[in-house]
């Protein structure tokens, strides 16, 4: 799977290479960045990708551009603090950069349309009505590290946040921003818009059956070794699937290799990236 990323890699957006070969777009561009960066410290920035070991392996032009996208993340979405939650510039840089991982080889775009992201200082309780696909009327009081909502912001527990800062295969960042990347076909159901040349079948093939197997071990051997190393909350649903795979993705990509390859090469084709190869192979921990 992934030895072959190198050829989706050639495929590029035309509206894409139509900026970069425009003058006026590029001097548009130049100036945009040049006002998002114009407020964030550049001490900040090693600071950051040092404390983010999965950002480790990417070569300079990468880090560059994830820098940049960070910035711009940071100037278009407000990140509010609530119910007391304090953040210093570095950790909003922290947050920024997680977030902008994956879309480093898509763009902003792929975030447009919300425009926040709450902080709570440690889970939250929405305690919110929520009607259900039989009409069901119930009460959602579940503690929650995050959340996304399908017109509106992302929410964060800041704690679950800067979990980021280890590489285990949970990342609230990423986990919650993959929902809103798969919110742009509709309601979240763990099938995101696919790029141009990508199969409608063989994502569905690839989910679809490494889900159930998912399901099946997560039931059947629940507390023992041979537990899915996948975190069991992905059994929920597809959506959270699809989430949790990408958490894995991009931190845990051996792993996700081992388990299911096919969906990791589903991933690396939509994100158009392949952690695997610049990241070191971290093994998970084992159930006891």
């Amino acid at each position: 799977m992934p030895g072959a990323l190198p050829m989706l890699n050639r495929i590029k957006d035309k509206p894409l290479l139509d900026a970069v070969n425009n003058p006026i777009a590029r001097w548009w561009r130049a100036r945009s960045l040049a006002r998002a960066h114009a407020g964030i410290d550049p001490a900040l920035w090693p600071q950051a990708f040092g404390a983010l070991p999965l950002l480790d392996g990417l070569d300079p032009g990468a880090r560059r551009r994830l820098r940049d996208l960070a910035a711009l993340f940071l100037q278009r979405k407000a990140l509010e603090l609530s119910r007391g939650a304090r953040a210093d510039a570095r950790t909003c840089v922290e947050i920024a950069l997680q977030a902008s991982l994956p879309i480093l080889e898509l763009g902003l775009d792929w975030y447009r349309g919300w425009h926040a992201v709450i902080l709570y200082p440690d889970e939250f309780v929405p305690a919110r009505e929520v009607i259900d696909e039989d009409g069901i009327v119930w009460i959602d009081d579940e503690p929650k590290s995050g959340e996304a909502w399908e017109h509106g912001p992302v929410i964060l527990s800041l704690a679950d946040a800067m979990a980021g800062r280890e590489r285990d295969g949970y990342n609230v960042v990423i986990h919650e921003l993959a929902h809103k990347l798969d919110m742009r076909s509709g309601a979240a159901n763990g099938h995101p818009p696919l790029h141009a040349g990508m199969s409608h079948e063989r994502w569905a093939q690839a989910f679809g059956d490494a889900y159930d197997d998912l399901c099946r071990r997560a039931d059947r051997f629940a507390g023992t070794a041979h537990e899915p190393l996948l975190d069991p909350y992905a059994a929920e649903s597809p959506a959270e699937f699809f989430a949790v795979c990408s958490e894995a993705f991009f931190e845990l990509p051996h792993m996700l290799i081992d388990e299911y390859p096919g969906v990791y090469g589903q991933l690396a084709a939509f994100y158009r990236q392949d952690p695997a190869t610049r990241l070191a192979r971290v093994e998970p921990d084992l159930p006891a």
